[in-house]
């Protein structure tokens, strides 16, 4: 049987005859070879991204309305130093993908963006060649828009629930705490005690990440505790446009409440708030909705391998679309 490959790297024609993973096989290895094609005709050279290039990467995501954090330059790279790949051409950035690895097993992918004046030119294709380069044997997941779904199957990706942004603004409200409940700084707690309670919402440890997230500038961070116990915690941060929760993890429904009201009473009624909440989480789309918030837009959780099993049940709030 002979392969033909074109200049978007499709098959022959019997290539509906080919089922499952060697269609998968088949394909990667066209794109593969398309890359290699352009490569040879646009030469791009892909590198890690250089700590203060990173602004660089948030101006690109803000102007995609992805509405990055003004800080997340430093917690982004502290997993992973290496994690975010910038390809250069003639000198100049044109395209960048974040490949993210965490622990032995697990990573995650995002910042999938080209130039929009160098779009159409196979770039996209080989960053995510690169990235996935990186990424080998490991279960990989990613946040991706809706209608790029069927392209993220053909790479083995497997849709696991929709993630969804809901916005709205802050009411300024006092917060009631429940008996026997008091809210403390992340920071101010032993930080065992978090990265032990964030292990039951991540599939790997993720301590650099952590550590840098809770602490970045104009960010709130706190944590319910209860007879020294924690039982939640959630992280608000300034971004481009007003704050962003996330996370937002909580034992139950109520305690989540808590942490909610907790985080906006620290923004003057009015602020801008978004919160990315697991749409298969029917207590979290409630909280959304109970405070007035409406649905900006959603993306398709996917994963290489097997969704792992993370507590979305607890999720009332993801981290990041960026990084998971």
């Amino acid at each position: 049987m002979r392969i033909y490959v074109s200049n978007i790297g499709v098959l022959s024609e019997r290539f509906d005859e080919i089922a499952g993973q060697q269609f998968l096989e088949l394909r990667c290895s066209a794109d593969q070879q398309h890359a290699k094609f352009m490569m040879k005709n646009t030469p791009l050279t892909i590198r890690p991204l250089h700590q203060d290039e990173i602004p660089l990467a948030l101006d690109w995501a803000a102007a995609e309305g992805w509405n990055p954090g003004i800080y997340d330059a430093e917690p982004f790279l502290a997993e992973d130093p290496e994690g975010f790949l910038v390809g250069v051409l003639d000198g100049s950035p044109v395209a960048i993908v974040s490949a993210v690895r965490y622990g032995q097993s697990f990573a995650f992918g995002g910042f999938y963006i080209v130039r929009p004046d160098c779009r159409g030119r196979g770039f996209g294709l080989q960053m995510r060649l690169a990235a996935m380069a990186r990424l080998t044997g490991r279960n990989v997941g990613l946040d991706g828009v809706l209608e790029q779904q069927d392209n993220y199957r053909r790479y083995g990706f497997k849709f696991a629930h929709r993630n969804v942004r809901y916005s709205g603004q802050s009411r300024g409200s006092p917060v009631t705490l429940p008996d026997q409940i008091n809210l403390a700084p992340l920071t101010s707690l032993p930080f065992a005690q978090l990265a032990l309670y964030d292990r039951a919402f991540f599939p790997e440890p993720r301590e650099s990440f952590l550590r840098a997230w809770i602490s970045q500038p104009q960010t709130v961070a706190l944590g319910l505790i209860d007879q020294g116990k924690l039982r939640g915690y959630g992280v608000l941060r300034a971004c481009r446009q007003g704050d962003k929760i996330g996370p937002l993890f909580a034992d139950t429904p109520e305690l989540a409440e808590t942490l909610f009201n907790a985080l906006c009473s620290t923004l003057p009624a009015g602020t801008a708030i978004f919160l990315d909440v697991p749409e298969c989480n029917a207590a979290a789309v409630a909280l959304a909705l109970r405070h007035g918030m409406t649905q900006a837009f959603e993306t398709a959780r996917m994963y290489s391998g097997d969704a792992p099993d993370i507590s979305l049940d607890r999720t009332y709030g993801i981290t990041s679309y960026e990084l998971g």
